[in-house]
């Protein structure tokens, strides 16, 4: 491994700007929307669509893609995963129908199920447990900082170019992401070379893709739609499903298992991931109202929004640095605890927020959230993540990265549907005609703008204050969330939590370096 040498942190910096690449893309997007609507023609199932066809695609390929890359090469198949990226930014930039860019979007999200798993399978080949926080929380940084870097280049394509502008930032993004995998990043893979299991594949693919997608559709319809409740019931049980069948797999040993099931018995595994799942739960209820929140009701640009996100950055980067120091004084249980206090700390200020609150007051607390959120996330992956082994760490970065998406998805729609439910039960429309209630019940950007039409400053001032109400009952249930997370963290993740096999104990995995060497670990 001497001859990775420093190399291995510049192989860092190349798998965040991997990560930051998906984060830009899935922001922009959202920006895009309204002008998508007119210049395409778009309906609004369609531009629904334009989301849940990347979101199926991703949450169903994930699991394969991780066993690909620990059967065949992780860079190898990473480079291909940034490859088939481009190629889908470029279809939607140049999109002429809602067909061909939903189609695109199921291009992109094949790219970013390669490009997720295989950018964390790698932490655990390179770096020993000493290092290996710091490396996590480096590439997790990504994730965030796209929130607001996302909006301001977005907003400045939208306001001087065409729309499709946004979908080519990702162009010089994947290039410089591709150079550098392929010039920083050593080749690795697994030894084991049974024969591929197709059913498995099936059943977790389509699991993930119809749970993902009724998930998707309880946040539009409601939990207890029948056809919702028809996609999570096919989806839980083809999961199950999926499940026995890999204990059978096991069992009889000729197959290789799409899941290393033996993960679970490790509670540094199981808890760090669930753990880690939980801040991105408790975190999507602030990425889910705030840009609402100083559009709608603030009246800020989609450029002015991201840079009201920046404190969040500023706060990660505190962040980061503590959780590293606290980690090697303490351990990740109390390092993860701490984070999750953090954060339900600036999600309960947060909750105070009402009509007179300014830029100071939401800096403030975005940045008490952005140090949490820097100090959990890392701590609670690095845990998950440091029992995973060279052999299989394809297969176990890809369980993480399909929790917290599903987990991320569940989040929007159980924390928008609070939202949504707080705001129209705290409307006063008794005395509306049907064809005002209507639009304002629907969410507050129509709200606002029914109010412009109509020239009615009192009925705005009625829809920002139901929104804010809205608003605070979610961050304060988010600040409950958060609290649970400190609670579980302490009693749940082992003291020991962070330690695990390392760079030294990979088992059997096989570096092989661009230039053809390669050593065993």
């Amino acid at each position: 491994m001497k001859a990775i040498g420093t190399r291995r942190w510049w192989t860092v910096g190349a798998l965040t700007m991997s990560s930051l690449v998906i984060g830009v893309d899935v922001t922009v997007l959202n920006l895009a929307l309204p002008t998508l609507a007119t210049d395409l023609h778009a309906t609004t199932a369609q531009l629904q669509w334009f989301a849940d066809a990347y979101l199926l695609v991703l949450g169903a390929l994930m699991l394969p893609a991780g066993m690909l890359g620990d059967r065949f090469g992780r860079r190898w198949l990473l480079l291909t995963g940034l490859g088939v990226f481009a190629v889908g930014s470029v279809a939607c930039a140049y999109a002429s129908s809602p067909g061909m860019l939903i189609a695109a979007r199921a291009v992109l999200g094949l790219g970013a199920a390669v490009i997720l798993p295989l950018s964390l399978s790698i932490i655990p080949v390179l770096f020993a447990e000493h290092e290996r926080q710091r490396a996590i929380a480096v590439v997790a940084s990504a994730a965030i900082a796209a929130y607001p870097i996302g909006p301001i280049l977005g907003g400045w394509l939208l306001t001087h170019y065409w729309w499709g502008s946004v979908f080519l930032i990702n162009i010089p993004l994947i290039a410089v992401a591709i150079v550098a995998v392929a010039t920083l990043m050593p080749e690795s893979r697994g030894t084991e070379r049974r024969r591929l299991d197709p059913l498995g594949i099936l059943l977790s693919a389509g699991g993930l893709a119809v749970l993902t997608y009724g998930i998707v559709e309880a946040g539009e319809r409601g939990w207890s739609n029948p056809v919702t409740a028809s996609y999570l019931a096919i989806g839980t049980v083809a999961l199950a499903g999926f499940l026995a069948w890999q204990r059978r797999v096991l069992r009889v040993g000729v197959r290789q298992p799409l899941v290393e099931l033996g993960l679970f018995r490790s509670p540094e595994f199981t808890w760090g991931m669930l753990l880690a799942t939980l801040v991105g739960f408790a975190m999507i209820g602030l990425l889910f109202a705030v840009p609402q929140y100083l559009r709608s009701v603030l009246d800020h640009d989609a450029m002015a929004t991201g840079i009201r996100l920046l404190p969040l950055v500023g706060g990660m980067i505190v962040g980061l640095g503590l959780g590293d120091r606290l980690s090697g004084a303490v351990g990740s249980k109390i390092t993860s605890a701490t984070g999750f206090a953090l954060i339900a700390a600036g999600f309960a200020i947060a909750s105070r927020t009402d009509a007179s609150s300014g830029d100071g007051f939401l800096a403030g607390w975005l940045t008490v959230v952005g140090a949490g959120f820097g100090v959990a996330l890392p701590s609670t992956m690095n845990a998950a993540i440091g029992r995973l082994t060279g052999e299989r760490g394809g297969v176990g970065a890809a369980l993480i990265a399909a929790t917290r998406q599903i987990g991320g998805t569940f989040g929007v729609a159980v924390l928008g549907s609070l939202l949504n439910a707080a705001y129209r039960d705290h409307l006063p429309l008794a005395g509306l005609p049907a064809a005002v209630a209507g639009p304002v019940r629907d969410s507050v950007a129509s709200g606002v703008a029914t109010a412009a039409t109509l020239g009615s400053p009192d009925l705005r001032t009625t829809v920002e204050a139901a929104f804010l109400h809205g608003m605070d009952v979610l961050l304060a249930t988010a600040a409950g969330i958060a609290a649970a997370g400190a609670v579980l963290a302490l009693v749940f993740l082992p003291s020991s939590a962070g330690s695990g096999p390392g760079r030294e104990e990979a088992d059997g995995a096989l570096i092989h370096h661009p230039s053809g060497r390669h050593h065993d670990m």
